[in-house]
């Protein structure tokens, strides 16, 4: 018997959490929808790490969960860190009886497991050496292609959700590539899996549509979000004058490559854990670096020399390309916008707080990352909760019904490109370090933007202003935010928010920074 519309679970992104949900999901009929052709635009395939799996003769779950914790800074959910790394595994032979091609030393068959900055044991998964996200990613689409329940809508951009008069999931909102009139795909539920908001910043290693729409999304519907400050900066992205920015994967300082100025002094020596800190205490000893009037590089030639050619091909292509042989020259490194620890607040299985509504990915805040993610845990949170989420739905699903919409249709196209005024303020008023001047600046100039006519359908303002406005309201520096006037750590605390809140909030702080002093007699 073949499945009406109503039937169908709607899958919103191509990456590996749109892809694995929609596999998960199988038998159940899946709409993907996808905005740009399958494969593209997404940021899988740009991960050069790999995936976190404590599959090491000396390694554990629990001692995965132990350094996702320390990376988290304190806000990161140790159930879901001792859960997530128990799935790792299991993760892992899915994707092997998927076919993916990841590294094995030929004498004995088994998977080489590298060192990445934070970890504490080797065990990290590659595939193609730095191209683990390219190669995971393929073998995900020929999957979802080969499998008769899901049908892939390309070059289509979901703008809205769609809800029934209870304010529960009826469909989305779609913009097709080519078309001026939006239409709406009924579905029974929604599992946004759309990213995250690098190209919000003016340096960033992800593909400049990643510009929060899915936030956008789920925030103008009324989800609650959490820690929307929490911005990771891979502290080596590929100074070329690229952009977006290639990125020199973090493993190569698992090999011993080093971090040096432009007079050749390793900078990171004396401090704790050195090149293999935390991705935000490097991030930010770069940036004192550049600050100062120094340049940075990453400098592979001591410890990798030719065989960074046949073990990182990818980082020694994009060399190539720019002019750079790592076998005699430094590599010119600087921090880039990389990844979004906040999102849409959801539970234990992926369910936000709208009902028929799930998230997955980067798009989510799962109390996995709290505020620093740990190397390679991205994919590997997007492949445990593609699972647990379809279970979830499959499950809780009520028979379909036909909902009524209530959601008022828009005929206004967004803009998907963030302007270079937003990148230009997210990267200087809300970057590596922030402080109230610059972060209340942002907001006042964010507001006008959403305020002007031809400006209020965009996304990229919206989100920015989410951030922007959570930034100011943390008044403490924790693991990705680091404020120059508020330096300490107060109580450990998540920040959960809604659209409504957040505009309430700027608003209040645009008039506070706007209106003089009044005198007092």
């Amino acid at each position: 018997m073949k499945a009406s519309p109503q039937d169908r679970v709607i899958v919103v992104g191509g990456g590996i959490a749109g892809l694995a949900a929609a596999l998960q999901l199988a038998p159940l009929p899946v709409m993907l929808i996808v905005a740009s052709p399958l494969g593209e635009q997404a940021s899988t395939p740009l991960a050069q790490g790999g995936i976190a799996a404590a599959l090491g003769e000396d390694d554990a779950p629990v001692l995965h969960a132990e350094d996702t914790l320390r990376a988290g800074a304190g806000l990161s959910d140790a159930g879901v860190a001792e859960r997530v790394a128990r799935a790792a595994p299991s993760c892992v032979e899915w994707l092997v009886t998927l076919g993916a091609p990841f590294d094995r030393r030929e004498s004995e068959d088994r998977l080489i497991l590298g060192l990445e900055a934070a970890h504490s044991r080797r065990r990290i998964v590659h595939a193609g050496g730095d191209r683990t996200g390219k190669r995971v990613l393929e073998i995900l689409i020929q999957a979802a292609r080969e499998t008769e329940s899901i049908q892939i809508l390309e070059e289509t951009r979901v703008t809205d959700l769609v809800l029934d008069y209870n304010r529960s999931i009826a469909g989305v909102l779609c913009l097709q590539a080519g078309m001026d009139k939006p239409f709406v795909v009924i579905g029974r539920a929604v599992i946004l899996a759309t990213g995250g908001i690098g190209g919000l910043s003016a340096h960033t290693t992800n593909p400049l549509s990643s510009t929060g729409a899915g936030l956008a999304i789920a925030a103008r519907a009324g989800a609650v979000l959490r820690d929307l400050e929490f911005v990771q900066f891979h502290p080596t992205a590929i100074a070329v004058g690229l952009d977006p920015m290639p990125l020199a994967t973090e493993a190569l300082r698992g090999e011993g490559a080093v971090l040096i100025n432009g007079r050749g002094e390793r900078f990171m020596q004396d401090i704790p854990g050195a090149e293999l800190a935390p991705r935000d205490v490097v991030a930010r000893t770069i940036f004192a670096q550049i600050l100062a009037g120094e340049r940075v590089f990453l400098d592979t030639r001591e410890t990798l020399g030719e065989t960074i050619q046949k073990r990182f091909p990818g980082v020694a292509a994009l060399c190539k390309l720019a002019g750079i042989d790592p076998v005699l020259q430094p590599i010119p490194v600087r921090p880039a916008a990389h990844y979004h620890m906040g999102g849409i607040k959801v539970d234990s299985h992926g369910r936000s707080s709208i009902e028929g509504l799930w998230a997955c990915g980067e798009v989510a805040s799962t109390g996995l990352h709290g505020a620093n993610r740990l190397a390679s845990n991205s994919l590997l949170e997007a492949l445990a909760y593609a699972r647990w989420i379809a279970e979830d739905v499959k499950s809780v699903i009520p028979p379909a019904k036909v909902s009524s919409p209530s959601t008022r249709l828009q005929e206004t196209r967004r803009p998907r490109l963030a302007s270079p005024r937003i990148r230009q303020i997210m990267d200087q008023q809300v970057g590596v370090l922030r402080e109230a001047s610059g972060l209340s600046s942002a907001i006042r100039e964010l507001r006008a933007m959403l305020s002007n006519e031809t400006t209020a359908s965009n996304d990229a303002a919206l989100v920015s202003l989410l951030i922007a406005t959570t930034a100011y309201r943390r008044r403490e520096s924790r693991g990705a935010h680091q404020r120059r006037d508020y330096p300490g750590q107060i109580a450990a605390k998540e920040q959960a928010i809604t659209l409504d809140e957040a505009l309430r909030i700027a608003a209040q702080i645009d008039r506070e920074t706007t209106e003089p002093a009044r005198r007092v007699a």
